[in-house]
């Protein structure tokens, strides 16, 4: 009888270490979300290369602190490094999402290339006071020791759940320990001061994602945290993309008010960072809302232009036909996962070539695709603007005594369309380069646009003349090279190729920063 209340007493305590041993040990998931743990990610499906959070955390080689700790205050010489935690979301699924994560060091610390954190003694105004040029001389300490055993301990060179570091040509530069987790999993890599690494969103849940992120650095007997960061990130099944407008003559295409009878250019960028669309069969289906009809196209580019004024709405879908193996695809879980079998999304489709044509004993190739939509609208405001500026006629102004030396020009200036309210006169050098003079005023055209616009030239040469005129809504110019000789002079008009020169596209930039400052 003694001995079987031994034996239970035995068999209890073993028990209760057991117990205690499970209840003490730390888990992935406790440590990268503090013990809240997200039901909905417990049994997604397995990221490539990625293992469940439900593994054991070695809380001895990698202590983890609560936010608050004091520990974090001297977790880093000299101040807190901050982790940028961010991606390339948002992603359309079945692409790749690429996350980079950069540590930003105090001030005067930098990283050499040798992955080791020196001070920056340019920025520092007492350098001499410094014993150590080096924050953390890594590579010197991996020199005293080897890397098979740099603090006597042999289990010293794993990652948090007990995987080997790699050992590869340039781990010497690898000091920090980056841990990332999302969706119940984790990944863990060596690096420098930054990495980058990507998931394939196929089976990820479409969405808002948290993306987490643990730093861990180099110490002389464990690893020492050193930073934490997180980052939202998008999968969705609608091509994510965005639509540039431009028009000639407009002065503000950011307020989507447009110019009648002048083409509007709409340029679609597709957001694409991994190239899971480049196989596809992409086309652009438009309704520009003014009764001409829909239009597709293959063309990522494609002009417009509005001979009715109002109110419209241009929409836009972009479809992608993409390549896809044809058949279910399954997907192998962890372990500790429940196992899944996926299917390919509902709008598959699959073709044959005609069989008559497929040689004998050959069987037909089976081509499938799944089919994904973006779409864009915008309500766009036609008015009328000033389409066209034309200098018609240049008169040397007869000079008083008192003006000798400066020669004055009176343009004749008429445009078309709109009436203007500003004038602007930009005179350059005979490049339109070299701004040397600019005027801006405001103008009073009745019913006709016919203006007067007076120029004073105080030295001979052979001058660049921009004129602008504008509305609220539009602006357009001319230009011409007129010489100056003395009190006369001499006009020749330039011709059309030389007024879109790079020269001339510079001096255009300040008509710009005018008109839309005011």
């Amino acid at each position: 009888m003694r001995w079987i209340c031994l034996f239970f007493l035995l068999g209890y305590l073993l028990v209760g270490e057991h117990v205690l041993s499970a209840t003490a040990s730390k888990r992935f998931r406790d440590v990268m979300t503090h013990g809240k743990a997200y039901s909905h990610n417990i049994y997604h499906h397995r990221l490539n290369h990625w293992y469940s959070d439900n593994n054991n955390w070695n809380d001895k080689l990698y202590p983890t602190w609560e936010k608050g700790d004091p520990r974090w205050k001297n977790c880093w010489k000299g101040g807190r490094v901050i982790a940028s935690l961010t991606s390339d979301s948002p992603a359309l699924v079945g692409s790749n999402v690429t996350f980079a994560a950069m540590l930003k060091f105090p001030r005067c610390q930098k990283e050499d290339n040798d992955s080791n954190i020196m001070y920056d003694r340019k920025c520092l105004n007492n350098a001499s006071v410094l014993s150590d040029e080096y924050v953390y001389d890594w590579t010197q300490w991996i020199d005293d020791c080897s890397w098979i055993n740099c603090t006597h301990n042999n289990s010293y060179n794993v990652f948090p759940d007990g995987k080997s570091f790699p050992y590869h040509h340039g781990w010497r530069r690898r000091n920090f320990i980056f841990i990332f987790h999302t969706l119940g999993q984790y990944y863990q890599i060596k690096g420098g001061s930054s990495v980058m690494m990507s998931i394939n969103t196929t089976n990820i849940t479409i969405g808002k994602q948290i993306m987490e992120l643990a730093v861990y650095r180099r110490g002389y007997r464990s690893f020492v945290p050193v930073t934490t960061s997180n980052t939202v990130y998008v999968v969705t099944d609608q091509i994510p993309f965005y639509v540039n407008i431009s028009q000639k003559n407009n002065r503000n295409v950011s307020d989507f008010i447009f110019i009648k009878d002048i083409p509007i250019m709409f340029d679609v960028r597709i957001h694409d960072p991994s190239h899971y669309l480049n196989h596809s069969d992409i086309s652009f289906h438009w309704n520009f809302g003014d009764g001409s009809g829909s239009f597709v196209s293959n063309n990522s580019i494609s002009t417009h232009t509005y001979t009715l004024l109002g109110n419209f709405s241009a929409d836009l879908t972009v479809q992608a036909i993409i390549p896809v193996p044809c058949g279910p695809v399954t997907v192998s879980p962890l372990s500790t996962f429940p196992a899944f079998a996926t299917q390919l999304p509902f709008d598959i489709t699959s073709t044959f070539p005609n069989l008559t044509k497929v040689p004998t004993g050959q069987p037909p190739v089976e081509r499938c695709s799944i089919t994904r939509n973006g779409t864009y609208k915008a309500t766009l405001t036609i008015l009328e603007g000033i389409l066209q500026v034309n200098i018609v006629q240049m008169t040397s102004v007869q000079m008083t005594a008192t003006q000798v030396g400066s020669s004055m020009v009176d343009f004749i200036v008429t445009c078309q369309g709109s009436l203007p309210t500003d004038a602007c006169t930009l005179i350059s050098d005979p490049t339109c380069t070299m701004l040397q003079s600019e005027s801006c005023h405001p103008v009073d055209v009745a019913d006709v646009c016919f203006l007067t616009i007076r120029r004073t030239f105080n030295e001979s040469g052979t001058y660049c003349v921009n004129i602008t005129l504008a509305d609220a809504t539009s602006l357009a110019l001319t230009s011409t090279l007129i010489s100056i000789n003395g009190a006369e002079a001499s006009f020749s008009r330039a011709t059309e190729g030389i007024l879109v020169t790079c020269g001339l596209l510079v001096v255009l930039g300040s008509f710009l920063t005018f008109f839309l400052y005011k």
